[in-house]
């Protein structure tokens, strides 16, 4: 499993339920990336897409105690997610958000791609910083590049302590 993930500079992800940047190339990367596979979420994040629809194209599995919906994967409890998971190939399925779940499944996730945006977002909810997380190691990065008035790399961290479920 990996996830994948847009900081900042102070690795903040979100602000009132929203991305902190429109950075065309990096919603473009996501697609790409996720297209066809299994996306992981909480309902949070499931509200924040446009129209609180799933994202179209993949498998869309979301852990909640309240959320009742038909177009996706609904599951109760981390150990059901933990399950439904495992039904799929581990290189196939995408943890996308929020905070609590990144959180709850970074030690089961083998790598994690991170768009570094260097500049700082003002947010409220913050991912762990990977070059302070004991077991994580950068193990890739693009140059520098520039959209959307924002400076940004393309980055992948390798778990070198993967935890089994």
């Amino acid at each position: 499993m990996k996830a994948i993930v847009a900081v900042d500079e102070k690795w903040g992800i979100g602000k009132n339920n929203d991305l902190l940047f429109s950075i065309p190339e990096d919603m473009k990367f996501f697609r790409q990336t996720t297209s066809n596979k299994v996306v992981v979420m909480g309902a949070n994040t499931l509200r924040s897409f446009p129209n609180g629809n799933p994202l179209k194209n993949r498998i869309n599995v979301v852990l909640s105690t309240t959320l009742n919906r038909d177009d996706c994967i609904i599951v109760r409890t981390v150990d059901d997610l933990l399950k439904e998971i495992k039904k799929y190939p581990a290189e196939n399925v995408y943890v996308v958000g929020g905070a609590k779940l990144y959180k709850t499944l970074l030690p089961y996730c083998e790598s994690v791609l991170v768009t570094k945006v260097f500049a700082n977002g003002n947010a409220e909810v913050f991912f762990e910083n990977l070059d302070n997380l004991e077991g994580w190691k950068c193990v890739d990065e693009s140059e520098q590049l520039e959209s959307n008035g924002y400076l940004f790399k393309f980055t992948t961290y390798k778990n070198f302590n993967v935890k089994n479920f």
